[in-house]
């Protein structure tokens, strides 16, 4: 059988990478949040983390697909049925990034 939630044994697990890291960067005297492998810098007064969404593997793939087209300067538009919380993931992780 399957692990539920396999060990995190590495800092290049995907596990890992894919969740939103906060790291402090003194050159730029700046927070910098990174998903996967795209690095945003916190736009706005960091007052430490933010409650979030209920985390599902929905709401982490939708953090993941909308960084990695942010990173490449596009956008990105979820879509589903209704009240399914498309609105207010991409809500969400727009206050994770201080926007």
């Amino acid at each position: 059988a399957k692990a539920k939630n396999p060990p995190i044994r590495d800092p290049q697990d995907f596990e890992w990478l894919k969740q939103a890291r906060f790291y402090w960067n003194y050159e730029k005297d700046a927070c910098i949040i990174s998903i996967c492998d795209v690095d945003f810098e916190y736009n706005d007064e960091y007052l430490g983390c933010k409650e979030r969404l209920c985390i599902t593997p929905l709401t982490d793939r939708c953090y993941v697909t909308l960084s990695q087209a942010i990173g490449m300067f596009l956008g990105g538009a979820p879509a589903g049925p209704a009240g399914t919380g498309k609105t207010e993931t991409t809500k969400d992780m727009a206050r994770t990034l201080g926007t």
